[in-house]
């Protein structure tokens, strides 16, 4: 139940996302669930990394770009509609609000360590994005190489 209700809460606020897109149907309930799964990873990997939320994230944003390229392979959509609904739950807001907060109260030094941290946060996301669609794109090319080379159209 621990490791349930949080995923049930990130479930439901990419569904509520899902309506301001104007998704429906099947596609509304994966995207949802790749951002209740990518919770739940998060969550998971907490006692592995010791936890480092920052590695944390990252291996959320790994999952997550992951299972958007495979549910863009299986339902022939793009991925990134998929990664935009499903990063919902990753997004560092309260780390963007507390350090807007620090900077309207002239709080410099913790304007600065939320500051850093949040974008550290967003940094590791980005990368975990960036890791997985570079080794999708890296095996795609591998693979239209060996098409070409056997003689088969690409």
């Amino acid at each position: 139940m621990e490791l349930f209700l949080p995923c049930l809460y990130a479930f439901l606020a990419c569904l509520g996302f899902c309506v301001l897109f104007r998704l429906n149907g099947l596609g509304a309930v994966l995207c949802s669930l790749g951002g209740a799964l990518a919770w739940l990873v998060y969550l998971l990997t907490g006692p592995i990394m010791g936890n480092n939320d920052v590695i944390q994230y990252f291996w959320a944003a790994v999952f997550l770009s992951a299972y958007a390229e495979v549910m863009a392979r299986v339902r022939k959509c793009p991925a990134t509609g998929y990664l935009l609904i499903a990063f919902i739950p990753l997004v560092p807001g309260t780390g963007i609000y507390n350090m807007m907060d620090a900077a309207l109260r002239g709080n410099t030094q913790d304007f600065l360590n939320t500051g850093l941290h949040t974008l550290s946060i967003a940094g590791s996301l980005a990368v975990g994005v960036l890791v997985v669609s570079s080794l999708v794109r890296m095996y795609s090319m591998l693979q239209h190489r060996r098409r070409t080379e056997r003689g088969e159209k690409p």
